[in-house]
């Protein structure tokens, strides 16, 4: 018996084994129609993206895309089974799909719908040949306090060692210990936030400042939409922004400043919806659109026709014109900003053909050849006053988007000082913001950079003992402290090339050349020859060879996570390790707008 039992259970093991190597092989080598109902198909694309989170109310476009070949636009909505929760979605939206074919890909789209319900909801996506499943979250929270403004203070670029470089250069170090720290950095809240869009690893301004705008990821060069199969940069499926909300639910005023093209990637991410971030002439006009109702940068090449000298249009349209005859005071210098600001209601600052100069060339510096026909921008101070002012008008209170633009754009150049000195002006006007948080007790706070760069700190430079290049970077015990001082105690080096400097090196840069002094020009670390970035010749130096694709033509974003900052109403949102889309969720708790 004990013979028969031990061959019956062997026979049993070997047979559960077969079966399931049988059951394996089945599944493996079955048609695809035969798995399809089993599996999510690669064919099928859901936009809104899956694990999407939504405000409830807030609209959006939803769009399939089946790339099936045998799928007949006739007869769609007989063969494509879609639904929410397990109900229809025309039942459920109680709109009918749009539904045509472009080449493979079979498209079914229906805009402007939300969602009203909070909780978890189910998109599933059934064709005869696949199965699709999108799952999103629908939320409504609200502060314990309703704020009346929020300020989002957007640092481009802004990475925690850039930060760093602007606390050695402002406030010093002695012994070890700084003497002071940013402004930023006293607020009482920080979280660390996550940069990834949904297409990749390290980000752009576009797609960084979308999240932040939208509460939901985008790819690069994007904003405000998620991106299809199309060629067009226009008929990408769009997500509802927080100035469209604000506009459409209170009687909030809008603020956008920058040191960048008004137009740039992070102002025109909280107003515009395109999958190319370069159609600036459609940005500037949807500013106008939505009725805005303060924007100070750079930019005017993008509002005048193209008949003008520096114009970028391609038309003849005078925008400015549209924008005056709509109500705005128009200022095109730091004296006209002061002036109209005190009676403006609506307010339009163009200051520059493209993006302002920066805090050293235009505030220091001041060269002629730099600063070309230009010699009277405002700061980002300057303009950050005359935003509130304005702004402080309404009793209703509103939303204020500030950008250090250029601390990206030089860190982009390799030109580090450049970067600093632009990122002590911006800590300054987060002065600003918070002493107009201190007094009128009902304003969120936020301090956040977009992404972040790969410029790190390596110890310190000098040339006291004759050497030079890469010899004379300090390390370790060798790093003495660098020499930059404040004799008139406004926030800034006197000198931005001591005797001992900052040896600031790059993780991810082109072909170029240091000399780890200041320039007294701004530079582009590369040229073009023979269709390939090298090393600028007219820079000085040890050459350094890239660690980039040779089509870069300057230093590239890196994916590190970014620190955000905060103080005021509803500040206890953030903590820990947070993704960027958070931001926009927690500025619609504080104010605690219900998008339905």
């Amino acid at each position: 018996m004990r013979f028969y039992y031990k061959i019956s259970n062997t026979l049993h093991i070997y047979l559960v084994y077969i079966l399931v190597i049988f059951a394996h092989m089945k599944y493996v080598y079955a048609t695809p129609s035969q798995t399809a109902h089993i599996t999510q198909h690669k064919d099928i694309t859901i936009l809104p993206i899956n694990n999407a989170k939504f405000l409830a109310g807030q609209r959006f476009d939803f769009l399939i895309e089946i790339k099936d070949p045998t799928l007949n636009p006739a007869n769609a909505s007989s063969t494509i089974q879609v639904t929410i929760n397990d109900k229809n979605i025309i039942n459920y939206f109680n709109k009918k799909p749009k539904i045509w074919r472009d080449g493979d890909i079979l498209s079914y789209r229906i805009d402007s719908i939300s969602f009203n319900d909070t909780g978890c909801i189910k998109v599933k996506v059934k064709t005869p040949n696949s199965l699709g499943i999108a799952t999103y979250e629908v939320v409504y929270n609200k502060a314990n306090r309703k704020a009346k403004n929020v300020i989002l203070l957007i640092g481009d670029g802004m990475s925690l060692q850039a930060k760093q470089m602007a606390r050695i250069l402002s406030k010093g170090i002695s012994e070890g210990k700084y003497n002071d720290v940013l402004e930023m950095e006293k607020l009482d809240r920080m979280a660390l936030i996550t940069t990834s869009g949904y297409d990749s690893l390290t980000t752009d301004s576009a797609n960084s400042a979308s999240a932040y705008a939208t509460g939901h990821k985008s790819v690069v060069n994007a904003m405000g939409v998620y991106a299809d199969s199309t060629i067009s940069p226009f008929d990408d499926p769009k997500i509802e922004n927080i100035t469209e909300i604000l506009k459409r639910k209170t009687d909030k005023s809008i603020g956008l400043v920058t040191t960048a093209n008004i137009t740039d990637a992070t102002p025109a991410a909280f107003v515009a919806h395109t999958r190319r971030r370069s159609e600036q002439n459609m940005i500037a006009q949807s500013y106008l659109d939505l009725n805005i109702d303060v924007l100070l940068g750079g930019g005017l090449q993008h509002f005048i026709p193209k008949e003008t000298k520096g114009s970028k249009r391609k038309d003849s349209l005078e925008l400015i014109k549209f924008y005056r005859d709509a109500g705005y005071e128009i200022s095109k210098t730091k004296q006209e900003l002061f002036t109209q600001a005190k009676s403006a209601k609506k307010l339009l600052g163009l200051y520059h053909n493209d993006n302002l100069n920066v805090y050293l060339d235009r505030a220091v510096l001041k060269n002629p050849k730099v600063l070309g026909e230009f010699q009277n921008q405002p700061s980002l101070l300057d303009m950050t006053n005359a935003a509130l002012e304005v702004l402080s008008k309404n009793k209703n209170g509103f939303f204020l988007m500030i950008e250090g633009a250029s601390i990206d754009k030089q860190l982009h150049k390799m030109d580090w000082q450049r970067a600093t000195y632009d990122t002590i002006e911006f800590d300054q006007v987060v002065k600003i913001a918070r002493d107009f948080a201190t007094k009128h007790g009902d304003t969120l706070v936020i301090v956040v950079a977009d992404h972040a760069h790969g410029a790190s700190i390596t110890g310190t430079y000098h040339e006291l003992d004759g050497k030079s290049g890469r010899e004379a970077v300090r390390t370790y015990a060798h790093s003495v402290f660098p020499t930059f001082v404040d004799n008139d105690n406004d926030g800034f080096p006197d000198d931005p090339n001591p005797d001992i400097t900052l040896a600031v090196q790059y993780a991810n840069h082109p072909d170029y050349k240091a000399d780890y002094h200041f320039k007294q020009e701004p530079m582009s670390p590369t040229i073009k020859h023979h269709g390939k970035n090298i090393a600028n010749p007219n820079m000085k130096g040890e050459e350094y060879r890239g660690n980039i694709p040779t089509e870069e033509d300057q230093e590239v974003h890196a994916a590190d996570d970014v620190v955000l900052m905060s103080e005021g109403v509803g500040s206890e949102y953030f903590k820990g390790v947070m993704d960027n889309t958070e931001v926009f969720f927690a500025i619609m708790r504080a104010f605690g707008i219900d998008g339905r």
